[in-house]
């Protein structure tokens, strides 16, 4: 093999609950996928779900702190269950997507909200708006072996111990079945893949010193600090 220009940057990794390390390959993230979230960003119809995605070293893990990024004064806290994707696939149908799955955790899908309006209004990507440096912090993950496949289950997110968020995982539009088939369809998942499945109403701006703490029933927690 010809030498490389330069080292290869590490893998990036998510520690699993019970040991060992989860090496991430790409990162997907589905839009609107509850209800009252939707109304609450300005929509009223059900659509099939929608997709962009962020690059694997926006993860942050163990609970680290997170700058607050450059270019925005509306930084906003999205909760989320992360599905670790375990098994390679492509049209998979939703009776099978569940044994594709590894494990689960829980995430937050940091949105630079200022610049995803004037995205939306220009009909631009959301790339800036989404897929910054440490956008994406993420808990440690569970094996569905462990824990199942939670269906149902309460979603919270707490900003200085004050809640913001609250909703359950039985009221996504597209639940991780289906939402599994329709991204493979479109790409083949391969192991090491996550899927970030969308956020429930009460999504709102932090700012520096704003500790943010975030729970999934039956799954685990997710921690930061904004610097």
């Amino acid at each position: 093999m010809a030498d490389v220009l330069f080292e290869p940057h590490a893998p990036v990794t998510i520690p699993i609950a019970r040991g060992g390390l989860f090496a991430v390959r790409r990162v997907y993230c589905v839009g609107r996928n509850y209800a009252e979230h939707i109304l609450e960003m300005g929509n009223d119809t059900r659509e099939p779900p929608f997709f962009f995605g962020k690059p694997a070293d926006a993860i942050v893990v163990g609970g680290a702190a997170i700058p607050y990024p450059p270019q925005t004064s509306d930084l906003h806290h999205e909760i989320e269950l992360v599905v670790a994707i375990g098994k390679d696939g492509a049209d998979i149908a939703a009776a099978d997507a569940l044994d594709h799955v590894y494990g689960y955790a829980a995430g937050l899908d940091m949105t630079r909200r200022d610049l995803q309006a004037v995205a939306k209004k220009a009909g631009r990507p959301w790339d800036m708006a989404k897929g910054f440096d440490y956008s994406a912090p993420i808990g440690t993950i569970e094996p569905a072996s462990a824990i199942g496949h939670p269906a149902k289950g309460a979603i919270t997110l707490a900003v200085n111990g004050v809640e913001r968020q609250r909703g359950d995982l039985g009221d996504q539009i597209w639940n991780v079945s289906d939402t599994i088939a329709f991204l493979s369809r479109f790409v083949t998942l391969k192991a090491g893949d996550i899927v970030m499945t969308g956020t429930p109403a009460g999504v709102g701006a932090v700012v520096r010193g704003d500790v943010l703490e975030g729970s999934i029933e039956g799954v685990g927690t997710v921690r930061t600090r904004i610097s």
